[in-house]
């Protein structure tokens, strides 16, 4: 894969055994640097071990997603102790989101709770953007890649406002692609399906993962790697001309 020596990218949300933990190592061993950042900095210290322990480069933060200024405060970092930002991934969630868990109808959902899905899951990557938009754009390039859940295109009667931000995040991104675009920055989306990290694994049962990988066209389920391998493509020179899409990593359960 070419063009990520030298690279310095931001991991925005990553706990051992997740999708951004596991894009952290992946980018590592494609020679990049990383800041691995989680509003658990100890969970994001315990990232950047794994990633020493394979001579990688990397370096831990703490942040809150929701918060304009900790996220600005993640990018200024990494700008100061690197010099650049050349890829960021937003991958940070809240765990409760799309479980169905108070998140209900359009009648009966909290507001609350459609406040704090919104702030979270879209408002807190745009706030990531916002930031390190201009730094892409004024050293002349950059990648970014947001992740959106599949329940984005597909209808229910729950869950609502976690389907509303996913949707949400995918104008986002074309938004960004658009503004960075002739500025050598893109942004894309990987929508993941149903990926088997550690939180997935110990609140599921075998029998639920049976059942649902019969309506995936693949002889497993995702693993947190899948994710990784695209985001690590994404942030590559090989996908110089990918701008402004939504690639779906989950298995062929969704042709949309």
């Amino acid at each position: 894969m070419r063009g990520l020596d030298g690279t310095v990218a931001i991991v925005a949300g990553a706990t051992p055994g997740n999708i951004g933990a596991a894009t952290a190592v992946r980018l590592a061993e494609e020679d990049a640097t990383v800041v691995v950042a989680d509003l658990d900095e100890s969970a994001a210290q315990a990232v950047v071990a794994e990633i020493r322990e394979l001579d990688g480069r990397a370096a831990a933060q703490s942040f809150d997603i929701s918060d304009e200024a900790s996220y600005k405060a993640l990018v200024d970092f990494t700008v100061k102790e690197f010099g650049r930002v050349d890829g960021l991934f937003n991958v940070a969630v809240d765990p409760s989101a799309g479980t169905g868990v108070n998140d209900l109808d359009v009648i009966s959902g909290p507001l609350d709770l459609w406040r704090h899905t919104i702030d979270v899951t879209l408002t807190g990557c745009m706030y990531g953007i916002r930031h390190a938009l201009p730094v892409m754009i004024k050293q002349g390039g950059g990648a970014i890649v947001n992740t959106v859940s599949t329940s984005a295109w597909t209808g229910a009667d729950r869950d609502l406002a976690y389907q509303a931000a996913n949707s949400g995040l995918c104008r986002l991104a074309r938004h960004t692609a658009t503004l960075g675009g002739k500025h050598g920055v893109r942004c894309n989306s990987v929508a993941a399906g149903v990926i088997l990290t550690r939180a997935a694994l110990a609140n599921t049962t075998e029998e639920w993962r049976t059942e649902i990988l019969t309506s995936v066209a693949s002889p497993r389920l995702g693993i947190p790697e899948d994710i990784a391998a695209m985001v690590a493509f994404l942030f590559s020179e090989d996908a110089a001309y990918v701008n402004g899409q939504t690639i779906h990593v989950d298995g062929g359960a969704d042709f949309t």
